[in-house]
């Protein structure tokens, strides 16, 4: 199985934002971008680099996204394809749906710190949804879906201790679509997430127009 690996921040540092791949790293200080050490792209030669041309702009756009998101790119056509069918903005709706990810919706409920850390709860099977474990992290949630913590006491303590590192961590903030009992380490899905839930500046049009060519 394909997976996305190496560091982190490097990621961040391509795409010229924080991705928020590791929330509680970025309390530290030590994040590349805000500082003068390392605030430029990876790979040899970064100054000399010219103007980047339309294609290029808009490849590092539907790249931003994936990296966000932790998806490949099998994946990330799926979604594009299942925005298109829909009725409304091709770009709003693909970014709904990458919302809808039980990683990601279990990483903004705060029961489990950072999207890798919550794509691997959701494999080894500490996280159950409507009562029933699912062990795959791109599953999509709907509205009225409660996203819980497996009852065993490991799962239980391993959450907990998840919840303890983000104590005065600000990211990811509360979301307004998830109502979160963090006593009984559950989240409930209250309504479907907005364009406004996305934590990075994405203009998802050139994302359209890039997939779209």
């Amino acid at each position: 199985m394909g997976r996305l690996a190496g560091p982190s921040t490097r990621l961040s540092r391509r795409e010229g934002v924080n991705l928020h791949l590791k929330p509680i790293r970025d309390q530290s200080g030590k994040m590349p971008l805000e500082r003068e050490y390392k605030n430029y792209p990876p790979g040899m030669h970064p100054f000399r680099r010219g103007k980047s041309s339309d294609y290029a702009v808009r490849l590092r756009e539907k790249q931003k996204v994936k990296r966000h998101y932790g998806v490949l790119e099998k994946q990330f056509q799926r979604y594009f394809r299942l925005a298109e069918k829909a009725t409304g903005n091709t770009g709003v709706e693909l970014l709904v749906l990458l919302e809808r990810r039980l990683d990601n919706v279990v990483y903004k409920s705060r029961l489990i710190a950072g999207r890798r850390g919550s794509r691997q709860a959701i494999v080894h099977g500490h996280v159950f949804v409507n009562g029933r474990k699912v062990d795959r992290p791109g599953a999509l949630v709907s509205a009225g879906d409660v996203i819980s913590i497996h009852k065993r006491e490991r799962s239980q303590k391993y959450a907990r201790a998840q919840m303890a590192l983000l104590e005065g961590v600000p990211m990811p903030p509360p979301q307004d679509w998830l109502e979160v009992n963090p006593d009984r380490l559950e989240a409930r899905v209250i309504a479907l997430p907005t364009r406004e839930s996305v934590l990075i500046p994405v203009e998802e049009q050139l994302i359209v127009e890039f997939c779209s060519r």
